[in-house]
């Protein structure tokens, strides 16, 4: 029983050390995603230490020791998607309705074919915008329903897995499909304008994950995510980015872009809004995201129920609030931080200028 304690205490170190390696190979960032089960593990370890391997040998000693250390790292990167921690965003459930910006983000799963469900769904809801991934053109048929009351669309249905499909009642301006890194895998990029009459910069993402069966590194999503987050930060308008980033809320290249971006992220100190896998309860992470600019406060943000995909739709009612920009604090990035951003850039020979900013 003590040797497989120490096998166990020793993968799990390797597990908690090796994402402190930049290196972009799958195998190597895949380990950014479960932090949470890593922690848990780390938890039963400890009392399995204490009752079985006798406290006068070195053993002990060593395997507690590192235990604790791999609790304490990995729950330095996921306690502050808890309640325990600040909210980074502050909480505004009076806003005027024409200052309120609804966006429901739903990765549908190509296969899918409840179609019905999250029809549904957005019928109860009442998005401003939905933003759907993996949607082809069959889903499109489907979606095509909403327009209705949705009439403002960016469509691009893909068999790829990597559709995308925009529907909003607010006016969209200068929308826009680019294919930022990758030939095949699109992102869109309009100009929003609120009720109010206020615009706001909005980009909708869907890069590819790091996989053995997809992309064996991760430095093409990085990319995107680099370049879009440097083209946002100059931006003097109201911005927004969401959509399925293929990258957990807590990991060292979503931070990058947070720092970049100067983006906040409404999670922080209020859950970690698991939305996917919807079918695992215990394998899930928080790859749907929403970042904004200071410019805005949230209403709520929840997920929504399961609608037959491996992604739970989630749901952000953020409220357009200029004045908390003050009370608000960016992230910002250090000079090793931005040298990190510049390489993984070049390395796809992209960059911010690729971007559409509409309305600039």
């Amino acid at each position: 029983m003590t040797l497989f304690i120490c096998i166990a205490t020793g993968i799990l170190a390797l597990a908690t050390v090796l994402p402190l390696w930049r290196n972009p190979h799958w195998l190597v960032r895949g380990l950014d995603f479960p932090r949470l089960q890593l922690a848990l593990i780390a938890l039963a370890l400890i009392p399995l230490q204490i009752f079985l391997i006798p406290w006068t040998q070195p053993t002990f000693w060593i395997v507690l020791i590192v235990t604790l250390g791999c609790l304490c790292r990995q729950l330095w990167w996921v306690l502050p998607y808890t309640r325990l921690w600040r909210a980074e965003v502050k909480h505004n459930p009076n806003a005027k309705p024409e200052h309120n910006l609804t966006i429901m983000t739903a990765n549908v799963l190509t296969p899918n074919r409840q179609a019905d469900t999250l029809l549904a769904l957005v019928k109860k809801h009442q998005p401003d915008i939905l933003v759907t991934l993996e949607s082809d053109q069959w889903w499109q048929d489907q979606l095509d329903v909403l327009e209705a009351d949705m009439p403002y669309c960016i469509k691009c249905p893909l068999d790829n897995l990597y559709g995308m499909h925009v529907y909003s009642r607010l006016e969209l301006k200068e929308a826009e499909t680019r294919y930022l890194v990758e030939d095949d895998i699109p992102s869109m990029h309009a100009q929003v304008i609120l009720h109010s009459g206020d615009a706001v910069r909005a980009h909708f993402l869907h890069p590819a994950p790091p996989s053995p069966t997809e992309n064996p590194e991760s430095a093409e999503r990085d990319a995107e995510l680099v370049v879009v987050a440097k083209s946002v930060v100059e931006s003097d308008q109201p911005v927004v980015v969401t959509g399925d980033l293929n990258d957990v809320a807590w990991s060292a290249t979503t931070q990058l872009f947070r720092k970049l971006s100067g983006l906040l992220d409404p999670r922080i100190g209020r859950g970690m809004f698991n939305t996917f896998h919807a079918k695992y309860p215990f394998l899930r992470w928080p790859l749907d995201h929403l970042f904004h600019s200071r410019h805005f406060t949230v209403s709520s943000i929840e997920r929504l129920p399961y609608f037959g995909s491996d992604h739970f739709p989630l749901l952000t009612r953020l409220a357009f609030t200029p004045n908390a920009k003050e009370k608000q604090e960016e992230p910002s990035t250090d000079r090793d931080e931005k040298s990190w951003a510049k390489s993984i850039a070049q390395e796809q020979e992209v960059g911010a200028d690729d971007v559409p900013e509409p309305g600039e």
